[in-house]
């Protein structure tokens, strides 16, 4: 590394200077668990603390990668022996919760479900919901935009964000905490750092909308006979239920089956002989007006042919078992190891043409391999994993491929809500144009002239 440890440790403190095995012990995300190689990890305890070590790091030409929760997929929290790694672990306060405004201020080391039990603390919620609540960080959500199971309702982490911090490559402090819906002063700053996974700046902290509660919930599991009942039942579900549809999500009959009868990890709640399962959830504030709106759109969509089988959940133990198979990305790792997860997006109407090609692609190539589909459905939003029998890069390459060539003709995106990273640098040109990447660059040169930060991630 070009920084010395002794300046990182006048700046934050000895013990928050980590080397060695303190640093290798750490991975450096969820899916490889692979160590991480960085020189050291150093733990800035507030903004004015990483602003030092970012200009000392600055004036040495180090540069650094940003960890928060390490929930990512993409490869964007990998560092190499000469980089120094950022930890935002001690920066995790939430500072206040304005109830008449609705808004959360938060440091970006927060991890999601701390935020989503302190507006309910008060009355109120904080939307955006994943998998990885418990570990993953606001800040992380930010500097990815995450999605989650609630954009078809809420929208992405870009929707909940009305104002941020970030600090910038040569140290300087970009504090727009903007509290208000509507501000119209000028350019919108906050739109650089989400999303560019911080390639742009460290976002340190964050304004954040709040939502009115909506504390009663109607959730079903149905099975679809066809991809065309499918989609005509996502219209009919976002018709009848009109504000309160809070999730639609869709799994392929190989991703229900996987996890239910081949691998026994789950009962299945329906027989798994359909084509297409989906949990469709209601969120409101009047339960017995929702109930009744639900039952009746259910009982519409069986009537006409759209749903063949359905479980409308008892309680909040069926409600989580039938969220459980949706969720149960262990199992679908394990199931398929070694396995190669792809996520991406596409117009709802091409779906099935493009995972029919896909796995039809796959299966002349390696007659053994296996495909497993489930996703956002009502987002554009489809999670993919293959099992080819192997994960070596010539394998992964090959794959990838084939999933991400055909997106370009159907207008789809190679990332949906996982962000780019390293591993989707390569293809990034086949969802971007050359004018979009060019001024990505530019902005990149303008923010970060010496690209000290998170280098190598979406722009090479």
């Amino acid at each position: 590394m070009q920084i010395t440890l002794e300046t990182l440790r006048a700046i934050v403190g000895a013990p928050h200077v980590l080397t060695g095995d303190d640093v290798s012990s750490r991975r450096v995300d969820w899916m490889t668990g692979a160590p991480c190689q960085a020189g050291a990890i150093v733990r800035p305890a507030n903004t004015e603390q990483l602003a030092a070590v970012m200009r000392a790091c600055y004036e040495l030409r180090q540069p650094v990668v940003t960890h928060g929760g390490l929930t990512g997929l993409v490869h964007g929290a990998e560092a190499s022996a000469d980089e120094l790694v950022i930890s935002l672990e001690r920066m995790t306060a939430i500072e206040e919760i304005d109830r008449v405004g609705g808004t959360l201020t938060v440091q970006a080391g927060a991890p999601l479900q701390r935020v989503q039990e302190a507006a309910k603390e008060v009355g109120l919620q904080f939307p955006l919901d994943l998998g990885a609540r418990g570990s993953c960080t606001i800040g992380g959500n930010i500097a990815t935009n995450a999605g989650g199971v609630r954009v078809i309702r809420y929208g992405m982490m870009r929707q909940q964000v009305l104002g941020l911090e970030a600090v910038m490559a040569d140290g300087r402090v970009v504090s727009s905490m903007n509290r208000m819906l509507k501000n119209n002063a000028g350019f919108d700053l906050k739109q650089l750092f989400i999303g560019s996974e911080g390639t742009l700046g460290i976002v340190t902290r964050a304004v954040l909308r709040l939502q009115p509660p909506t504390p009663y919930e109607q959730t079903a599991m149905v099975a679809c006979p066809s991809f065309e009942a499918l989609t005509e039942l996502l219209t009919q579900m976002g018709k009848a239920l009109g504000g309160s549809l809070g999730a639609f999500e869709v799994m392929w009959q190989n991703h229900y089956r996987l996890l239910t009868e081949t691998l026994g990890r789950h009962v299945p709640p329906i027989a798994p002989e359909y084509p297409f399962y989906v949990i469709i959830e209601s969120l409101g504030s009047d339960d017995e007006r929702n109930a009744t709106q639900f039952r009746e759109a259910l009982e519409s969509a069986l009537e006409s042919g759209l749903i063949v089988d359905a479980v409308m959940a008892q309680s909040s133990t069926h409600r989580d078992g039938l969220w459980a198979i949706r969720e149960d990305i262990e199992g679908l790792i394990k199931g398929l190891a070694p396995v190669l997860t792809f996520d991406v997006s596409l117009p709802i109407a091409e779906m099935q043409r493009y995972t029919d090609a896909l796995e039809a692609q796959l299966t002349k190539r390696w007659p053994d391999a296996r495909l497993v589909v489930f996703g956002h459905l009502g987002d554009g939003n489809l999670h993919i994993s293959v099992s080819a029998g192997s994960a070596e890069l010539t394998v992964r390459r090959e794959v990838e491929a084939m999933v991400y060539q055909p997106l370009a003709a159907l207008g789809g995106s190679v990332s949906a809500e996982h962000g780019i990273g390293l591993e989707k640098r390569p293809w990034l040109s086949t969802c971007r144009s050359a004018a979009e990447i060019e001024l990505m660059q530019t902005l990149k040169q303008a923010l970060d002239p010496h690209r000290l930060l998170n280098r190598g991630k979406i722009l090479s």
